[in-house]
């Protein structure tokens, strides 16, 4: 059975109010730390200030992820039951604002570990924290699922959310550097870090529980939730448009993730500067807080479909030009960078408001719809984000593995052999492109979008 046999529910003229949106919107500030902030710096963390080496710092990421496969899904089946049973998803979401605790304990690896220790603590850590942010990310994105909303409205849902997420990843990814001790980071650089930012997770995962109940109360449908469990599961991955939109998701996650990696490597490395992976970070996260409106207008002219696909091919051509390196000169690199972030902005807004898309036309069929949930699909989804998430910095590991990278402990600078420093660029580079162009080819073989949007 395929989304083509499916007719989509019928098309809803309501409006969400922004303040409920902001507040709904407002839990993606914590969300896009956690998101960002391991991303970004707890390879470099692990290679370069506690002396672990690529190949195991890249398997101690890699291997908590491998744990979300199954977790995540099951976080999904609970969302689903919390929903039949109670009415709302609002217990999971509470579980869910332990996560700073977790973020805060990641990065506070006690002094005397180093090597394998120190990443079997921080791998430990990383599993909880992994567990905790599903418990909170799988009920935050189904909600567009749950609420009476139709085509355009799940994409504008999306959009507050996204411009808040934006903020939050530019934030934390600016601060968490300094506040580590930019070129001087120390292992209590990294824990101040981590507190200093739990605390604001904190505060903006809990508003973010209150803006849910809001929008519940505004909007909520009134159809009855599935019951999730096994069958829901099987009912998902059967489901030919989630499976493709799933895999080409998966492509996109780890190309993020890996150039997320691979910003400190490539300041220090390649560009010679280390104080700008600031600069990269914000070069690649700022511009979605000025064009996310624009994917939104584009999305409602053409779809999100060939919306995504544009954004897809912009994020490939613009990797291919940092493989370059600094012949290409600082401001056509810092620009190529930019043009990530406007692909990144879109490849975050169109695939999540293309999932409740999903979710809707599922429950419509009649032989599913009494097994079908919100929570069984986005733990299938959360668990695809979190594979993306770990296979992105561990494919960057395995290039500097590859390259003979030399670890080091704070304030010691080995040189680096020219192959490793090779791998630095290419894997910055080439490396995304490749990756984001199998993502585009997977997501022209999702045909949903116009079905859906016809019935807008």
């Amino acid at each position: 059975m395929t989304g083509l046999d499916r007719r989509p529910a019928a098309a809803t003229d309501t409006t969400l109010p922004r303040g409920p949106l902001a507040g709904f919107a407002a839990g993606s500030l914590g969300m896009g730390v956690w998101v960002t902030v391991p991303g970004l710096l707890l390879l470099y963390f692990l290679t370069d200030v506690l002396a672990v080496g690529p190949w195991l710092a890249g398997l101690a990421l890699l291997l908590p992820k491998i744990a979300d496969v199954v977790l995540h899904p099951w976080v999904g089946h609970r969302a689903d039951v919390e929903q039949t049973r109670r009415g709302d998803r609002r217990r999971l979401l509470l579980l869910g604002c332990a996560l700073p605790v977790a973020f805060a304990a990641l990065f506070a690896v006690p002094g005397g570990l180093t090597g394998a220790p120190a990443a079997a603590w921080v791998a430990v850590f990383f599993v909880a924290g992994n567990l905790l942010f599903a418990a909170y990310q799988v009920p935050y994105l189904a909600t567009p699922a749950d609420l009476r909303i139709g085509y355009d409205e799940r994409t504008r849902l999306m959009a507050f959310r996204m411009v808040v997420l934006t903020l939050g990843i530019l934030v934390s990814g600016l601060l968490a550097p300094l506040l580590t001790g930019g070129d001087a980071a120390t292992r209590a650089g990294y824990q101040r870090m981590g507190v200093v930012l739990a605390v604001g997770m904190l505060v903006a995962m809990l508003v973010g529980v209150a803006g849910i109940s809001r929008l519940r109360g505004s909007a909520a449908d009134s159809a009855p939730a599935g019951h999730g469990g096994w069958r829901a599961l099987r009912t998902a991955l059967r489901d030919r448009q989630f499976r493709w939109l799933v895999a080409a998701y998966l492509a996109m996650s780890t190309t993020t993730h890996l150039v997320l990696a691979g910003v400190p490597y490539y300041a220090e490395y390649e560009l010679r500067a280390p104080g700008l992976t600031t600069v990269l970070v914000a070069a690649f996260v700022a511009p979605a807080l000025l064009v996310t409106p624009a994917w939104l207008v584009v999305a409602r002219r053409v779809g999100k479909q060939r919306a995504l696909l544009g954004a897809q091919g912009a994020f490939a051509l613009g990797s291919l030009v940092l493989a370059v390196g600094r012949p290409a000169g600082l401001p056509v690199l810092i620009g190529a960078v930019a043009v990530l972030g406007v692909a990144f902005a879109g490849m975050q807004l169109l695939p999540f408001s293309m999932l409740p898309d999903v979710i809707r036309a599922a429950s419509t069929t009649s032989a599913d719809a009494a097994t079908t949930g919100a929570g069984t699909y986005t733990g299938v989804w959360t668990a695809t984000e979190a594979t993306g998430a770990a296979l992105g910095p561990y494919a960057y590991a395995l290039c500097l593995t590859v390259g003979g990278f030399v670890a080091s402990a704070a304030g010691e600078s080995p040189v680096q052999p020219d192959a490793a420093l090779a791998a630095v660029r290419y894997g910055f580079g080439l490396l995304p492109a490749v990756a984001m162009l199998a993502a585009l080819l997977l997501q022209r073989r999702y045909t949903l979008d116009a079905t859906a949007r016809a019935t807008r």
